[in-house]
């Protein structure tokens, strides 16, 4: 019965793993492609993407929301509803993207203050003012995205992600050397061409949506119903915390990058090197705590507490046993994967350092967000946005700042001080969150206690 569970969970996770590593593999591919051009550009894309994933991590996890109660209203029948829900989503998602286009004009000026070579500081502006205009396609997938996983259709949009990444390739080598007529734009490029496959991967999977019979009772395209405040007020209560949860996750990683700015070129791109792979491998427990929110939201949504419960446990297993093939592929493997992003001997020292380090939080990285991605199907959103708050920016941060600068009584570590830091505020998120997804049982239980 446990195995039978755990295939059913890793048979909705394997396409949202697979779509969501091609979504980051853009990521990684602007990465090492523009790291050939020079370590300027590297550190440009290095210090711009910290600002832009920031950004965009922010939003995915606030547009999340839309995930479970897709998830509870197909658990309990209640389908009708569903095209109103995601038509407020999305209307919610379109003025997000404006107003995060205009935060990111607002903080253009802050790579100018860095301490950042003048060409570096130039090319990191201008890398995240062409990557911004795909932000209202962004934020309109990622609605559509939730909304397809909880109908448990992840393939299409497995299939659409990996399009888009092979388009991605063709495009940045236009851009980035400068082929076909087109200049070449170095790091600069790679933003022009994230956009755009940004707006094919949208439009396509819209289309998709509109036209398969599978989607035709509950997508948005019907009539539209106009602003409706009550569903407005449920998304943001939901949303928000998440959102903010995930902020205050990639912005302790991408702070790093801009306090090492002053460390020199070689630390901020062995730290972006590490941090690209392992935005790209944390893509699979990711997507087992997105497929773990839709089926616990469905069992949740149908009142049986003990097959969410159960879910649950199994999905912490199967995320142990992706930790331990990440860590020790990180561990063991540190130096071979440092070479695909560059040939300088310095980073490629200190990456291999880093990458090893990033091995050792696997255990912790994976249980937190897969618990995580467990209490959203309950809709508990609020305790852990408090756990991840205190767990890196009361601990991490602060410890890992110490080690990396050094005290009166320790020498400085350089950028290897964060990441232990980061191990530790890891370690502490995923103990919280167990006790609290145990704590959370124990109370529907003592309720349903009188009932059975």
């Amino acid at each position: 019965m446990r195995l039978h569970d755990i295939r059913a969970t890793w048979h909705l996770a394997w396409p949202i793993a697979i779509g969501q590593m091609a979504s980051t593999g853009t990521a990684f591919i602007d990465t090492v492609m523009a790291g050939h051009v020079s370590a300027g550009d590297l550190a440009a894309i290095s210090v711009g993407a910290s600002i832009w994933i920031t950004l965009m991590v922010t939003l995915m996890g606030y547009l999340l929301a839309t995930s479970p109660l897709v998830a509870q209203k197909m658990g309990s029948g209640d389908h009708q509803s569903i095209p109103a829900l995601l038509q407020q989503a999305l209307l919610q998602a379109l003025i997000l993207s404006a107003v995060v286009w205009l935060l990111i004009r607002l903080l253009l000026p802050v790579f100018f203050q860095l301490g950042l070579q003048t060409d570096v500081a130039h090319k990191a502006a201008e890398f995240l003012i062409a990557i911004s205009w795909g932000l209202p396609a962004f934020t309109c997938y990622r609605v559509l995205y939730s909304y397809s996983a909880a109908l448990n259709l992840t393939k299409p949009m497995m299939v659409m992600s990996v399009l888009c990444l092979l388009l991605n390739i063709p495009i940045n080598w236009m851009l980035i050397y400068g082929h076909f007529g087109f200049p070449a734009f170095g790091a600069i490029g790679c933003g022009w061409a994230t956009t755009f496959c940004i707006w094919v991967n949208f439009l396509l999977l819209a289309g998709w949506i509109r036209s398969n019979e599978q989607y035709r009772h509950t997508h948005p395209f019907h009539a539209w119903l106009g602003w409706k405040p009550a569903i407005q007020r449920q998304l943001f209560k939901l949303g928000l915390p998440i959102g903010m949860m995930f902020l205050i996750e990639v912005s302790a990683f991408s702070a790093i990058a801009l306090l090492i700015a002053r460390l020199g070129t070689v630390s901020v791109a062995a730290h972006q090197i590490t941090l690209n792979f392992t935005s790209l491998t944390f893509m699979v427990p990711l997507a087992l705590g997105t497929a773990l929110t839709v089926r616990v939201g469905h069992a949740v949504g149908a009142n049986k507490f003990d097959e969410a419960h159960f879910i649950g446990q199994n999905g912490i297993r199967l995320g142990l046993s992706i930790a331990v093939f990440s860590g020790c592929l990180m561990i063991f493997c540190s130096n071979w994967i440092a070479r695909w992003y560059t040939q300088d001997e310095k980073v490629l020292e200190l990456a291999g350092e880093l990458m090893v380090l990033a091995g050792i939080f696997q255990f912790s990285d994976i249980t937190q967000v897969v618990t995580a991605g467990i209490l959203r199907g309950y809709k508990i959103t609020r305790g852990p946005m408090i756990i991840h708050l205190a767990s890196f920016w009361l601990i991490g941060m602060p410890l890992g700042y110490l080690l990396t600068f050094g005290t009166l009584y320790s020498a400085p570590m350089g950028v290897r001080g964060y990441w232990i830091g980061l191990i530790v505020a890891l370690t502490f998120a995923a103990l919280a969150l167990q006790f609290l997804f145990r704590r959370t049982n124990r109370a529907i239980t003592l309720e349903m206690a009188p009932h059975a």
